[in-house]
């Protein structure tokens, strides 16, 4: 008996000693203030959070060559936890088999493209093929804790609703679901739709004993969702009196199992209307100013379509992921995505992940996993926290594509992760930076499939300084590097616009707003927040960001929000709760994030101001400030610096400024400088009238420019109206017009330069244009040479102005949908080429505001192979910029026009048009810098317009 206790106390003496080195590296200022004993709490007494939890179960496990429990590792609440946790640990076990474990492939079904809602998506598979798996849950890559297929999913989850309704659930209630990664989740989720109820999923507690903690951090939520009851772990009932008498609407508090034995044979309501909610989608974080984001079926469905359809999903694929249920990435990416396509997922706990990382790695290799998706912070904690000999035989090789998105993403990371596990065959192109946000349902921009990341570096002083991302010089040595999230889903839009709300172009930075179909239609019970949203139909993503060759490039959020480990923390709460705290002086606190380039995710720092110098009551307040923190925030902070008073800096209204503050604490100048009065009010009246002046003189230049634009304009249009009446001739009116547009252009000050014009032959040839903006036609009259006979739609003709003067210039025109009127047209234009003119189409037809290249109509291809010309490819690049659709606000940008090299036709049958029309396309679309908006195959007859 005495050597057992003896060999504890060693064994406690050691993990002391541990964990007091692991502090001492995390909080180096406060390690004197800490005295690391049996008694002392992980998170709250020694400040290791989440992932520094992670980096000491490793150093554990290493030091005594065990492998702990990852439910023990979970719970350990204090250092004696560990202890006792060690006392029952196994001996560190072998890595499984290197080999992959064969995965027998499950027959290929289609993706229920038909469903309106998400229990018709369940109940077509259901249906079709009830014995089919859909999801494991995993421990980790090795523990099976259990499995469903669609058959089972919905046979329990319609128990699940019966036994909601027999407790009085009615259709349009909201019932709050705070579930682990687990079967039961999964289960209540559509269990609460068949029910007709709205689930409302809320984070649970990483350890039971925060429970009581945590649900009073979440009564906020609980309040503004109205909900009538939370289900939850066993555990939670207990806390069924507390929640009740904070939550007005709160009925009951209910285990899944407790909700089950309720069930009765009744009728279950009917779900049909797509527009009917389907998730209200708390932002992780808030507590004080609840902000829940309504999703409806059609918004999900459609975001899941667009998603899918960019990443080429099928019931072929394979998900594997550690993503937390109750957060859009891992609920809708993940799981809902692979419920439409009939993809498999297997579902780790995301505490398996933190605490081992390679845990998700192997999964991958085990499963042969296809896709998968991460915070940048996840591949940051494998790049740091997984050594060599745990990789030992892994394959990765059969990914296609890995989603990082939900916060920042670092250039450093994705170079580091792909440098080092391109070793065990992950593939390069597989790695996609993604941009997405809960107001969009998730996903709101992706790569193309199969593209390695794209990094822009750009100036940083002119970004910095101007908003223009203006590429680097090649020999810059402070380059900004920017990571492109991709190009918009189908059918989603985005754009950047100024402080005054105006459209800007290409490169130019702003706030960053979106629609589509998946966009939510506000905030639950916030009406404020929800006007706040929506900018004349488009929605605020409050993200800064530019647009270069129709990728996003996301440079900082508009909010003071701190993402700290995919998790939104809001400073203001956190600001009050410490300034409460005796011995702080009230509004003297500012809370802010700074980017830890170690980890990839944000280090949360507390300024906060007091008069106290006797060091035992500075430390006093650190302790208390460090319990208030974690207490809010459910993490520790990072730091917390205690500074005199006045450091914080304020505006004139009294409000914190957290940006000045985080400037003032990475600066090293914490603390402040005695001047007069009178001098800090001239210094911060001077320190922000430069900015002011400059905002200023930049808007009252973009409101002049734009004036001068349409009085030019104005101008070009009543004079070369007036040429082409009075002049006399055909060529005279074309040459007056070239010479009017030229003068307009450089009265605008929009510099045009153009390359490959002397490749148009004199007689009989065609050029096909790219069509981004009504300018197009204005910058053609000014560079084509001749008398081009540019074809224009019908219904111009039509037109009791425009259709006589463009007669009078020989203007062709054809019908875009009338396949026998566009017969006739066809001819008629073969005609035209016969004569020797020139023909100029816009193949694409039209144009968006959206950034690409859209498909060809095939009637402009069918007349040059009849005729035997040869096509021309001409790119024009900066007409979008300067005058998008939709848009009547002018911008300034360069435009080029660029002619390639002729393509002749091969023939005059339908395949040899087709085999034309795709070869002009590839060359304007490598040419013209934006993406692929998707090939339409039009009607041969149908010429394009403009």
């Amino acid at each position: 008996m005495p050597a057992i206790i003896a060999e504890r106390q060693l064994r406690e003496r050691e993990l002391i000693a541990l964990v007091s080195e692991l502090v001492r590296e995390l909080h180096p200022r406060r390690i004197r203030f800490i005295d690391v004993q049996p008694s002392s709490r992980i998170e709250r007494d020694l400040g290791i959070d989440s992932l520094g939890r992670t980096e000491l179960i490793l150093r554990v496990e290493r030091a005594f060559r065990v492998r702990l429990p990852a439910q023990t590792i979970g719970e350990a609440e204090t250092v004696d936890d560990l202890v006792r946790a060690l006392e029952q640990a196994g001996p560190a076990r072998e890595r499984m088999a290197r080999a992959s474990p064969p995965v027998s492939a499950l027959p290929s079904v289609p993706a229920a493209r038909e469903a309106r809602t998400l229990l018709e998506v369940l109940d077509w598979h259901a249906e079709r093929h009830p014995d089919r798996q859909h999801l494991t849950v995993l421990q980790d890559e090795a523990t099976i804790l259990g499995t469903l297929t669609y058959g089972e999913l919905a046979i329990r989850a319609r128990k699940l609703a019966r036994g909601l309704i027999a407790r009085e659930v009615v259709p349009g209630d909201r019932v709050a679901l705070m579930l682990p990664t687990s079967i039961d989740f999964f289960v209540a989720f559509f269990g609460i739709l068949y029910a007709g109820a709205i689930p409302v999923p809320i984070y649970p507690p990483m350890r039971l004993s925060q429970l009581e903690d945590h649900l009073r951090r979440q009564i906020g939520i609980l309040r503004n969702a109205g909900a009538c009851m939370l289900i939850t772990m066993p555990e939670g009932q207990r806390l069924a009196g507390l929640l009740r008498a904070q939550v007005e609407t709160l009925t009951a508090i209910e285990s899944v199992a407790g909700v089950d034995a309720s069930a009765t044979p009744l009728e279950l309501p009917q779900v049909k209307d797509p527009d009917s909610v389907a998730l209200i989608q708390y932002t992780s974080g808030s507590t004080g100013d609840p902000k829940g984001v309504v999703l409806s079926h059609a918004n999900l469905l459609a975001n899941i379509r667009a998603m899918g359809g960019v990443m080429d999903a099928s019931s072929a694929d394979v998900f594997v992921s550690w993503l937390p249920l109750y957060h859009d990435m891992g609920l809708i990416g993940a799981w809902l995505g692979c419920l439409h396509y009939a993809a498999t997922l297997y579902a780790m706990s995301p505490l398996s992940f933190l605490v081992r990382p390679e845990s998700w790695l192997w999964a991958i290799h085990r499963f042969r996993a296809t896709y998968s998706a991460s915070p940048n912070f996840g591949f940051e904690l494998c790049l740091n926290k997984i050594d060599d000999t745990s990789l030992e035989g892994l394959d990765l090789g059969s990914l296609r594509m890995v989603a990082n998105g939900a916060e920042p993403v670092s250039v450093q990371t994705l170079r580091r992760f792909l440098a080092r596990f391109g070793r065990y065959g992950f593939p390069a192109q597989a790695m996609a930076p993604v941009y997405g946000l809960a107001e969009s349902s998730v996903g709101l921009a992706f790569p193309p499939l199969g593209r390695p990341p794209v990094i822009d570096r750009v100036n940083r002083e002119r970004l910095g300084t101007h908003g223009l991302a203006e590429p680097a010089k090649p020999d810059d040595p402070r380059p900004l590097e920017v990571v492109a999230c991709g190009q918009p889903l189908p059918d989603h839009e985005v754009r950047v616009v100024d402080e005054t709300g105006r459209e800007l172009g290409e490169r130019c930075e702003g706030r960053l707003e979106f629609r589509g179909p998946s966009t939510t239609r506000g905030y639950f019970r916030n009406e404020a927040k929800t006007r706040a949203l929506f900018h004349d139909g488009w929605l605020d993503s409050a993200d800064r960001a530019y647009v270069a060759g129709g990728d996003v490039y996301i440079t900082g959020r508009v909010k003071d929000i701190i993402i700290r480990a995919g998790r939104h923390l809001y400073p203001q709460e956190i600001e009050e709760a410490v300034a409460d705290i005796p011995g702080i002086r009230k509004g003297g606190v500012a809370v802010f994030g700074v980017t830890d380039q170690a980890s990839g995710t944000e280090r949360v720092v507390v300024l906060a101001e007091t008069r106290e110098a006797d060091p035992a009551a500075r430390a006093a307040l650190h302790a208390r400030a460090h319990e208030v923190t974690t207490d809010i925030a459910g993490t520790p902070p990072d730091e917390i610096v205690l500074a005199p008073p006045r450091t914080v800096p304020k505006t004139s209204s009294g409000k914190i400024r957290r940006s000045a503050a985080k400037a003032l604490y990475e600066s090293g100048h914490i603390g402040p400088v005695q001047r007069p009065l009178w001098w800090q009010l001239l210094r911060l009246g001077l320190s922000g009238a430069g900015p002011q002046i400059r905002r200023f003189t930049r808007l009252l230049g973009e409101a002049l420019y734009a004036a001068w634009w349409w009085v030019v304009l104005t101008g070009t249009f009543l004079l070369g109206s007036l040429t082409i009446i009075i002049v006399p001739r055909l060529a005279w009116r074309w040459s007056a017009l070239r010479w009017i547009s030229r003068g307009t252009l450089a009265a605008m000050g929009v510099p045009v330069s153009v390359t490959g014009i002397d490749r148009i032959p004199d007689r009989g040839a065609m050029l096909v244009f790219n069509h981004s903006s009504y300018m197009d036609s204005l910058v053609l009259v000014a560079v084509l040479p001749g008398e081009p006979a540019i074809v224009a739609k019908r219904e111009l003709a039509g037109q009791s102005f425009a259709g006589p003067l463009l007669r009078r210039l020989a203007i062709p025109f054809v019908e875009r949908y009338d396949v026998s009127g566009s017969l006739a047209d066809a001819e008629a234009l073969i005609a035209h080429a016969h004569q020797g003119r020139t023909l100029v189409f816009f193949p694409e037809g039209t144009f968006t505001r959206r950034t690409g290249l859209s498909g060809f109509y095939l009637g402009a291809f069918k007349v040059a192979a009849e005729a035997n010309l040869p096509v021309l490819p001409g790119i024009i690049h900066g007409t979008r910029s300067i005058l998008r659709s939709d848009q009547w606000f002018p911008r300034r940008a360069a435009i080029s026009v660029e002619i390639g090299e002729p393509v002749m036709p091969s023939g005059a049958d339908f395949t040899s048009v087709l085999r034309l029309r795709d070869a002009v396309r590839n060359v304007m679309l490598a040419r013209c810098g934006e993406p692929d908006l998707g090939e339409l195959i039009k009607p041969a007859s149908s010429p394009a317009t403009t």
